[in-house]
């Protein structure tokens, strides 16, 4: 299976957090195309049994191979924990690049003590792939996890500052961040790791908690240079600007999208195609605040997996 330099990069997500990913993608690959599948109507991955998100990863993988990327993107920290190496192997040999070990290489770059948290979904957590992950880099690390399932609620009602997010930060940072190292004399993690790609527009909240000191390490931006990377690797980094996708190139679409053609003046957005499995008003409303900027419903296009 070979696929052109001009072809586009596949990403995918349960829902919108991975357009956290994605808008770093933009900035580092500017002349890159991206076609990025939102499984809407089956999210959240991270409360799934492991077979579940198998499955549920391998269709959204196949689904964005069979609209012609060139690379795979798997902007999901439940999917790349469970299911990275399924994805893999089900479309091979195109490149496929996950979230945890780009994650976990910049806290071990980050970290000064070697004491880390990590911030996840329950599947995440639990799985410990993350843990395993920095263990390989630095076995001498300390790794305290922590599930924090309703900061995926706070940043999809956009609830990611304020008083109640800073309240729930404190629920799940506080024992570990305000009284734990202040009154036992224990030492306190001095960088966090944000373990799931909705977590990165509850920064403010979560730095409110653990003070000005710690380093908070979000994976997108280390995932988006190692996609550099591995594009220049396997010669397949384009060398031509972004070009407008549009929505015929979609099979099976249940919603017309019209994207508008690449211009001179044309905004980022021509670079990108935005798939979901549901919701389409939805997903512009709430990735919009994910992306960095205004995404609406006729440009997400809807398919069913």
């Amino acid at each position: 299976m070979t696929r052109p330099s001009s072809a586009p990069i596949g990403v995918f997500d349960s829902g919108i957090g991975g357009l956290t990913v994605l808008r770093a993608l933009l900035a580092e690959l500017p002349r890159e195309r991206f076609r990025y599948l939102g499984d809407t109507a089956r999210l959240p991955y991270g409360t799934k049994t492991g077979e579940t998100v198998v499955r549920y990863s391998l269709q959204a993988a196949e689904a964005l191979l069979d609209l012609g990327v060139k690379c795979l993107v798997v902007a999901c920290n439940t999917a790349s924990a469970v299911g990275l190496e399924a994805i893999r192997d089900r479309v091979r040999p195109l490149p496929v690049i996950g979230v945890i070990e780009p994650g976990a290489e910049a806290a071990c770059l980050a970290t000064r003590s070697g004491h880390i948290a990590v911030m996840g979904t329950e599947r995440t957590v639990s799985g410990g792939a993350y843990q395993q992950a920095i263990l390989k880099r630095r076995p001498d690390a300390r790794i305290d996890a922590l599930p924090a399932q309703l900061f995926v609620a706070l940043a999809e009602e956009g609830l990611s500052e304020g008083a109640i997010a800073e309240s729930v930060a404190r629920h799940y940072l506080g024992a570990l961040f305000e009284g734990h190292g202040a009154e036992s004399g224990e030492s306190v993690p001095d960088t966090i790791v944000l373990g799931c790609t909705h977590f990165p527009v509850l920064t403010s909240a979560i730095r409110a908690v653990v003070g000005p000191r710690v380093r908070i390490v979000d994976s997108a931006e280390t995932t988006a240079r190692v996609v550099r990377a591995e594009l220049a690797a396997n010669g397949l980094a384009s060398s031509s600007g972004a070009q407008a996708l549009g929505a015929a190139q979609v099979p099976g679409a249940a919603q017309a999208s019209s994207v508008a053609e690449a211009s001179s003046t044309a905004e980022p957005s021509s670079a990108v195609q935005f798939i979901a499995t549901d919701g389409a008003e939805r997903f512009a409303r709430v990735g919009s605040r994910f992306l960095g900027r205004p995404i609406r419903p006729d440009e997400v296009q809807l398919i069913d997996l």
